[in-house]
């Protein structure tokens, strides 16, 4: 039976060009709806569950175009809030040189507690936030405790992903934020190398010491693979060896293949290798998201067969 993902958090409208070219010399462009929290909900259901994203847009043409996008994509976007004084945050994708930002003063950046207390959990099975909400302002850091410690009342279990953020706070000043809202969740998604920069951690039994009470602990190394601890047992599955295109929201993609695994009761091996399939999807692609479309023409079925 199908189950339901709430993720809330800021959704950008993204640029990209269309080939893994540079901004400054790419010639066509994407405009697509780029954010993380947004990206897991867009792959939970597209593996089959019912996904809703909260959060706030502007009530612009760009907010309005991640609406319908995100609808097209499966996501119930009912419970967004609509600003009429903020304008919807933009990103650029930069092949080879990272990312752009365009979001100070959004109207994600206004979420509240009072958005938090507004939050239903009616028929959740699990919320999914990250910590690049505590990064975008302190109304919106003081959103995302409300809303995990509010989760919890409802009897909600709750995903987080570290995504540590450089752009929007330095690892100095992130560090202990991010590792008390890991040490809140129930579920904990978090890179080697950001744990490392983030705690000074080196290996994923490092990760798992520092944070020994969080119930699901999934350490990413890239490449590698990823390792997924629970009480008593540790399971690693390799990554796929793929052509990386452009790497920028392969780890939601990961996120989205894990976190619709074990809603879907599947086996700690099982929902790490559909996160690998997901993000190595993803990573052959200058956009965020996947084409279903095309994957289910190139497999001849099931898109994630």
């Amino acid at each position: 039976m199908p189950r339901t993902l709430l993720a809330i958090g800021e959704t950008m409208a993204m640029v990209a060009p269309v080939v893994a070219t540079p901004v400054a010399d790419a010639a066509d462009f994407l405009l697509d709806a780029g954010g993380a929290e947004s990206n897991v909900a867009a792959h939970v259901a597209a593996l089959g569950h019912r996904a809703v994203w909260f959060s706030r847009l502007g009530a612009d043409a760009l907010g309005r175009r991640i609406a319908r996008q995100l609808t097209a994509r499966g996501v119930d976007v009912s419970r967004v809030v609509y600003d009429d004084t903020r304008r919807t945050g933009l990103y650029v994708k930069d092949p080879g040189n990272g990312v752009l930002y365009y979001r100070d003063g959004s109207a994600a950046s206004a979420l509240c507690e009072l958005d938090a207390d507004a939050v239903s959990f009616d028929g959740v099975d699990l919320l999914h936030v990250s910590g690049i909400t505590a990064a975008i302002s302190p109304t919106a850091a003081a959103f995302l405790v409300r809303v995990i410690e509010r989760a919890h009342a409802h009897g909600v279990r709750v995903s987080f992903d570290v995504n540590h953020r450089a752009p929007l706070w330095d690892a100095a000043t992130a560090a202990a934020p991010l590792l008390e809202l890991a040490r809140s969740a129930d579920v904990v998604l978090v890179g080697r190398d950001e744990a490392e920069t983030l705690w000074g951690t080196v290996s994923a039994d490092d990760v798992r010491e520092l944070l020994p009470d969080v119930a699901e602990l999934v350490v990413k190394d890239g490449s590698v693979g990823a390792t997924v601890y629970t009480d008593g047992e540790d399971v690693f599955e390799a990554a796929l060896v793929v052509e990386v295109v452009e790497a920028v929201g392969a780890g939601d993609a990961f996120a989205g293949g894990y976190l619709a695994g074990r809603l879907s009761g599947d086996s700690l091996a099982d929902s790490l290798r559909a996160g690998h399939a997901r993000a190595a999807r993803t990573l052959q692609t200058t956009t965020d998201s996947i084409d279903e479309t095309s994957a289910l023409a190139t497999t001849g079925g099931n898109p994630d067969d």
